[in-house]
């Protein structure tokens, strides 16, 4: 039978792990308290203490400001480059506006009200009006595009990312390009109007929808196809420009389709005009050799 033995009798054997489970927190094991035992003994002191929740009380009131101080000029900088606010403004849309304005993409030769309308000197939303302006539908034009692009190299055997890549940073390019040729063209011609930068690239970003028409058209149906599908997505997003920028560059007797008198104003007819027949230009430019 196995006995049991007795603690008082048992030889002091060290065990193989110092049990430091009831050390507090002011204590240290063994081997650690003899390390430091010479320089507590200098007079160093190798304690790490937490910050205390009074310490904390201190420190908060006096970073606050600075906080607050960074934020704000963060904030005011960046909306001077990139007006979060009013990009707001441009994805306020539904579906039931995304299936308006395609079908007025598509097909604009049947719609008679262009204007913008406003609610207390303010344009309301494009989800309530199908001809404001808006940036989804530019947005996801220009994502499809691309991916119609791939899709069209693949079928074939084109494909690679360095020229996926390569097609949608030339698309991108060239939509910038555009909008600064605007810029400077309504400046030197000194048009007085209310479109602003942002206008500019939600407008130029709807020929994507025309671009993807027809590189699908070339899929499906071969060249011929292609050619028949981007010639009339060319000619309705012709006639889509002239309506639209029409009553935002030319002025009210314009407007109201009565004769266009004067230089300036013959200025900002031939701007609109040009502007308008850029589009079948970059449509073109940039789906032609995804079809074969």
């Amino acid at each position: 039978m196995r006995l049991r033995n007795n603690p008082a009798e048992a030889p002091d054997a060290s065990p193989l792990f110092e049990d430091t489970s009831r050390v507090g927190h002011g204590a240290h094991p063994g081997g650690y308290r003899n390390q430091l035992a010479g320089p507590q003994a200098g007079g160093l002191s190798w304690s790490v203490h937490p910050v205390r929740p009074h310490v904390k009380t201190w420190l908060w009131p006096t970073a606050a400001p600075w906080h607050r101080r960074g934020k704000e000029m963060v904030d005011k900088n960046l909306d001077r480059f990139i007006p979060i606010s009013k990009l707001k403004y441009y994805f306020a849309v539904d579906t039931v506006y995304v299936g308006k304005k395609l079908g007025l993409l598509v097909f604009p030769y049947m719609h008679e009200n262009w204007e913008v309308s406003y609610q207390q000197d303010t344009p309301v939303a494009p989800r309530f009006d199908v001809n404001a302006p808006d940036l989804y539908i530019p947005f996801m034009g220009f994502i499809t595009y691309v991916l119609v692009a791939g899709l069209a190299l693949g079928t074939q055997d084109r494909f690679s990312p360095e020229l996926l890549g390569v097609q949608a940073s030339s698309a991108f390019v060239w939509l910038i390009m555009e909008v600064l040729a605007v810029l400077l063209s309504l400046y030197l011609v000194t048009v007085n109007t209310d479109l602003t930068t942002v206008d500019l690239l939600a407008f130029s970003g709807y020929k994507y929808v025309g671009m993807i028409v027809g590189v699908i058209g070339g899929l499906l149906f071969g060249r011929l196809g292609y050619y028949l599908s981007l010639l009339w997505c060319c000619a309705a997003i012709f006639v889509f420009m002239i309506r639209t920028l029409r009553l935002k560059l030319l002025s009210e007797a314009a407007a109201e389709g009565k004769l266009v008198r004067g230089a300036r104003n013959q200025l900002r007819m031939y701007l609109t005009m040009s502007i308008a027949a850029a589009q079948p230009v970059f449509m073109y430019w940039l789906t032609y050799h995804l079809v074969r």
